[in-house]
């Protein structure tokens, strides 16, 4: 890396062009697999590699130990597919089973990325002592001390700290608390850096030059940014995502489970908000949720959001601009207030 700026690893919106753009402009490109299998990986790193010769992570979420009780999963998602039913007509469920995680560790291992990160959890110590053997190092999303000690203790090169103003997913270690966990990036960053041996990774609502400042200046050793790059031609995002983007105030965002089943940031659509209606089914868990909103997406259903419009709270300071453009400005605008 020439700059220190890291593509967030947005999963369903991380497409080797994006990656690329980034890591030639001198930053971290980055993918989400949480959805691939291990073939997808494999092709993801080879088409990132085939026109780059830069720094790439791969991400994924860590499995929850213990799922919650099987009857009470099968009545909220029962309910959910029944309040489903007011947005259209299903299709046929997919039928295969989501990506092994396992598997996908191996298929990490093999890509042989610079970095790979783990979010809502930490990696087992021998998994974490492959990568190390292997010269990968790990970065461990955490949005509180405890998982960010928790994270150094179990060997993180360095700890990714998630302000509650990042878009996408929560990265609380126990989902069941998210909506609880609601600090700020920039009053977690001195609070990590005043406990951390280890660097430093900023993630949430940093959008420009004057966020990768700030968090310099709190402590971090390196931002993370995805929002911002979201309207860029290479991220691939759609028309209407995009256009949930532009303009979008900090207030206007929301928190939902209504996409996966797990607490997550996103621009306001009719089909989130009619998921906080008075008598509004709750969500099912993930993955029931987000196989339930797969089901609806597949079908006619005119009233479901094709893609989650992922937004973190600085989503008006994203810009139709190409990517690499986006990451050099926002160093050289830092660099000029930092001097």
């Amino acid at each position: 890396m020439r700059l220190p700026v890291i593509q967030a690893p947005m999963a369903g919106a991380s497409p080797p062009e994006l990656a690329v753009a980034v890591a030639q402009a001198g930053g971290m490109g980055a993918a989400g697999v949480l959805l691939e299998t291990p073939d997808r990986i494999a092709e993801w790193a080879d088409r990132f590699r085939a026109r780059s010769s830069g720094a790439f992570q791969l991400n994924v979420w860590i499995p929850e130990r213990a799922g919650p009780d099987p009857a009470w999963r099968q009545r909220l998602a029962e309910d959910a597919r029944t309040f489903l039913g007011r947005f259209g007509t299903p299709g046929r469920p997919a039928g295969t089973e989501p990506p092994v995680f396992q598997e996908q560790c191996e298929a990490m291992l093999a890509a042989g990325p610079s970095v790979v990160s783990s979010i809502m959890g930490l990696f087992e110590p021998a998994y974490v002592s492959r990568l190390h053997e292997q010269g990968i190092a790990w970065f461990a999303c955490a949005t509180t001390l405890d998982e960010a000690l928790a994270a150094q203790e179990a060997g993180a090169d360095a700890v990714v700290a998630q302000g509650m103003e990042a878009g996408g997913h929560r990265g609380s270690f126990d989902q069941e608390d998210a909506e609880r966990i609601d600090v700020g990036l920039f009053a977690l960053l001195p609070w990590f850096a005043d406990h951390l041996r280890v660097p430093i990774v900023a993630a949430g609502g940093i959008a420009d030059g004057r966020g990768v400042a700030a968090a310099l200046s709190l402590g971090a050793s390196a931002v993370q940014v995805g929002t911002a790059l979201l309207r860029c031609p290479e991220a691939g995002t759609s028309p209407e995502w995009s256009a949930a983007l532009n303009g979008l105030a900090p207030d206007a965002t929301m928190t939902t489970r209504a996409y996966t089943g797990r607490l997550a940031r996103a621009a306001p659509t009719p089909y989130l908000k009619a998921w906080t209606e008075p008598g509004a089914a709750n969500p099912a868990p993930f993955p029931d949720q987000l196989s339930l909103v797969n089901e609806w997406r597949q079908g006619q259903a005119s009233g479901v959001d094709r893609a989650a419009h992922w937004a973190g709270q600085s989503a008006a300071l994203a810009a139709e601009r190409p990517a690499g453009q986006v990451v050099a400005d926002m160093w050289r605008e830092a660099c000029e207030l930092l001097a």
